[in-house]
């Protein structure tokens, strides 16, 4: 690492200077602590008295040093920082975690732990040589807590299971229900359980609740072998405000300025800077995440989160540094940002004046969408246009669309339970949802626990329900969602294009008396019609405009018997009416159940001949008038 690039903001391998590294003469700890008077460095070494560990500062650089030799990788450790204070005649003394350790204890525990990072080799460079940001590819994930997802009853205290364990339970389920992608829930050390790792202590440190760094590296590797790819959520926002870890870690405000009860980053510190891109790059360098969702943006983009208080134009800058070299660096992994506002050019590049990020969470079509589905059908004409209105700023960022964690928490109720009507109700609409959510463009994300048709709300310290399966009306649901899922990623129009307003087009968007919404999907060849009825009414024969003369061949309902409707039977094929509809070359008569929605895939005919009228001599017309005369005469 360069120091100067440290100090100015622009290092991404703060933690290969920093921290607890093995060398032949023992382990070199280094910590960065400018304001510190004295520094020890304190562990199971030397029996917690630091007395001859202290270590020295290079000049007036703010880096403290030394060389332990009876150190070694597992064993336990501390930097004891002592600073003046015109309070205290004696100073003050903090035993602090070290800010770029690679290991921890186990809560509620805080000590450090000296890691190898060299003690493990992946072997997924076959996967590593052909990833992508997956533009053009199907990108759909399942987010997960490692700590809920199940839980192990051997571990009679937490329930957890370590981080291989997890990943040889979770690979095959992921597989065969057809995600592409796992996100973790933040993996980064953290004290409270309760904030889902939201509130972190150590960035660059794997938490110990699920095993070591190694073991982590190991089940990355897993998922690779097996073709998924790993997100990791990343915080680069807020840290816990507890005073063991980054809080006034030497004594003065070193890394944060202080709101609403957490630590808020300070962006103007280059140091600050310096540490939280080289956290995002360790990640992915280290431990080979194939992507990073950073958590809370609007709240780095404006102050406190609130645009009326004005952009935090340092907070930008570092953004901007953080995903232009972390593009450099690493051009296949995705760069995810979590924001809810409405601030231009999130996902474009920054050399034209974009944040640099590949996607972000479009949180205005998941509010907009759960918001549509609470409502009673009849009512929804009124807000006919909240489901489409998406489509007139789609273009505008790379969406993705996400029923995360978020929205199953604190009293929201679960995405099953947020649908309107009684318990067959729910059941049939979120089906529908669904179709709609997997067939709108946009990449997809969806939280553990949503595929089963969960009603409990999520909780960290309980595991997915998945007794439910023993129920008819789950296990369909469960098989409708692996049907979609596996759709959604074998079939190009879905997702090759996602980002290409030609691959889009809306058929009917005007059905608002009937709540019903038609619309395309293609790639090339590949057509397919999505068909939605939003009302509790069937319509028999409805009626819809196309321009070829095609075939519809249904390829997914909902409201069929495998899936717990009522439809069973051969799937009836849709021919086009040769004649037209509105300003349609063609149209199509089709039966929409109540709630329902359809995917079709269209089949191009040849255009029928037009058969031409018989041409008629003179005679035969003069006839045809004397015909026509004595008819009206009588």
């Amino acid at each position: 690492m360069n120091l100067h690039e440290f100090y100015i903001g622009k290092a991404f391998d703060a933690y290969e200077y920093f921290g607890a590294h093995l060398t032949k003469n023992g382990v070199l700890f280094r910590v960065y602590a400018p304001n510190a008077e004295k520094i020890e460095v304190i562990g199971e070494f030397n029996d917690w008295d630091g007395t001859e560990d202290e270590m020295i500062q290079d000049a007036q650089s703010g880096v403290f040093e030394c060389v332990q030799k009876d150190a070694k990788p597992g064993m336990m450790y501390k930097y004891r920082i002592s600073k003046h204070n015109i309070y205290q005649p004696d100073g003050i003394v903090m035993d602090r975690f070290d800010p770029y350790s690679f290991g921890s204890q186990v809560r509620p525990d805080t000590a450090s732990v000296i890691v190898d990072l060299e003690d493990y080799h992946f072997s997924d460079e076959a996967w590593m040589k052909k990833r992508s940001k997956n533009y053009d590819l199907p990108v759909n994930i399942y987010e997960v807590h490692a700590g809920s997802w199940r839980k192990n009853e051997a571990d009679e205290e937490n329930g957890w299971y370590h981080y291989q364990e997890l990943g040889k339970q979770l690979i095959p389920y992921v597989k065969e229900m057809g995600y592409t992608h796992v996100e973790f829930l933040p993996l980064t050390e953290h004290p409270a359980d309760c904030s889902w790792g939201y509130q972190a202590s150590g960035y660059f440190c794997p938490t110990s609740r699920y095993g070591t760094a190694k073991e982590l590296m190991e089940m990355v590797d897993l998922f690779h072998k097996e073709g998924i790819g790993v997100i990791m959520d990343f915080v680069p926002v807020h840290f816990i405000a507890d005073t063991y870890a980054l809080n006034k870690f030497d004594g003065t405000a070193l890394y944060e300025y202080s709101e609403w009860g957490t630590c808020n980053f300070n962006y103007y510190r280059g140091e600050v800077r310096s540490f939280l891109q080289s956290s995002a790059n360790f990640w992915m360098e280290k431990f080979h995440f194939d992507g990073i969702r950073m958590d809370a943006i609007s709240n780095a983009i404006y102050w406190q989160g609130d645009s009326s208080k004005g952009i935090n134009e340092g907070a930008l800058d570092f953004i901007k540094c953080m995903n232009s070299g972390l593009q450099k660096l690493h051009p296949s992994v995705m760069l995810i940002a979590e924001d809810s506002t409405n601030f231009q050019k999130v996902t474009a590049p920054v050399e034209y004046d974009g944040l640099g990020f590949d996607y972000k969470w479009d949180m205005g079509w998941m509010n907009d969408t759960l918001d549509y589905f609470r409502i009673h059908p009849y009512d929804r004409k009124f807000h006919y246009h909240k489901l489409s209105f998406s489509m007139m700023y789609f273009y505008n960022e790379h969406y993705l669309l996400p029923f995360s964690h978020d929205e199953v928490v604190h009293g929201k109720a679960t995405i099953l339970q947020k649908m309107w009507g009684e318990y067959d109700l729910k059941f049939q609409q979120a089906k529908t949802l669904y179709t709609y959510m997997y067939t709108h463009p946009g990449k997809k994300l969806n939280f553990m626990g949503n595929e089963i048709g969960q009603f409990r709300e999520w909780d960290e310290e309980k595991e997915c329900d998945w007794m439910l399966l023993d129920y008819p009306k789950h296990q369909d649901f469960h098989r409708f969602m692996k049907d979609l899922n596996h759709l959604y990623i074998s079939e190009p129009a879905f997702f090759n294009g996602d980002y290409n307003s030609a691959n889009f087009r809306w058929i009917e968007v005007e059905a608002v008396e009937e709540r019903v919404y038609i619309y395309e999907r293609m790639c090339g060849e590949n057509h397919f019609i999505v068909v939605l009825n939003m009302s509790d009414a069937q319509y028999n024969d409805f009626e819809f405009g196309y321009d070829h003369y095609a075939v519809l061949h249904e390829v997914l309902s909902g409201e069929r018997k495998e899936y717990g409707g009522y439809f069973e039977g051969p799937k009836e094929d849709i021919v086009a009416k040769t004649t037209g509809y509105k300003w349609w070359k063609r149209k199509f008569k089709i039966t929409i159940p109540a709630l329902a929605a359809i995917i079709y895939k269209v089949e191009f005919l040849p255009e029928p001949k037009e058969i031409p009228l018989p041409m008629l001599d003179e005679a035969s017309i003069d006839i045809d008038r004397k015909r026509l005369r004595a008819e009206h005469e009588n």
